[in-house]
């Protein structure tokens, strides 16, 4: 199985890429689309939707996993944040893959067991779950590889169980 793991923004979207085969997890690809400020929002949109149709291209995931908008005291970013992660939301499921959300506190629980887990627990989670040599760079994009590890957690325990959102 191939995820597609997206920690979505504005400025910055992190994504992983993440193949679970013989109960091993790999690292394919992770890294992060920028939008510069100076662009205007529906130009940003647009290249953010473009960038996430070219990684499912690229990389033909057999799933995507994207993460859920937590609280925002500013509601103009976080309604900023939800055009652009509506934006990742319909790049993906224009190619007809399924399409998982998880909420922060399901990816820390799922990654880490602890759901209030702090940045750094996580990022060094990932690294250790992916046998990587350093932590992700930038921080998003090892949220996008976080975010790909808890679906295929819960993807997991889904199939052993028979439903996914008993543990996720």
């Amino acid at each position: 199985m191939i995820v597609l793991g997206i920690d979505p923004g504005m400025a910055i979207i992190g994504y992983g890429v993440v193949e679970k085969k013989n109960n091993i997890l790999r690292p394919i690809d992770y890294g992060a689309i920028t939008t510069p400020p100076t662009m205007e929002i529906p130009q940003r949109l647009v290249t953010i939707y473009d960038a996430v149709q070219e990684l499912i291209a690229r990389f033909q995931p057999d799933e995507v996993a994207i993460e859920e908008l937590f609280f925002n005291k500013n509601v103009k970013t976080a309604i900023t944040v939800g055009h652009a992660r509506g934006v990742s939301v319909l790049a993906a499921a224009k190619t007809g893959l399924n399409l998982y959300e998880y909420t922060p506190l399901q990816v820390k629980q799922s990654v880490v067991g602890y759901g209030r887990a702090e940045k750094s627990q996580i990022q060094q989670m990932v690294k250790a779950l992916l046998g990587l040599k350093e932590i992700p760079k930038p921080d998003d994009a090892a949220d996008a590889l976080a975010v790909a590890i808890c679906h295929i957690h819960c993807a997991d325990m889904g199939r052993k169980y028979g439903s996914r959102s008993l543990f996720c």
